[in-house]
């Protein structure tokens, strides 16, 4: 999981401050949930699924296909 997050960030073109600062966390929390240090909470999962317009299941690593977040 945690690959693929860095991977969508990296693809966004965005650092580990500006995805921090966008969800609503600091740098290094989101530093070590990139890492696989810190688990994902709902919360964040959710936030990253909106930022990225990905759906849930393609961050948790449960589908290879990106599926676009729903409302």
């Amino acid at each position: 999981m945690d690959n693929r997050i860095k991977d969508l960030r990296e693809d966004h073109d965005m650092t580990q401050q500006q995805v921090a600062d966008k969800i609503g966390i600091t740098q290094r929390k989101y530093s070590y949930i990139e890492t696989g240090t810190q688990p994902l909470t709902d919360e964040i999962l959710v936030a990253l699924s909106k930022l990225y317009n990905v759906s849930i299941d393609y961050i948790l690593k449960q589908t290879e296909v990106p599926n676009r977040y729903k409302k």
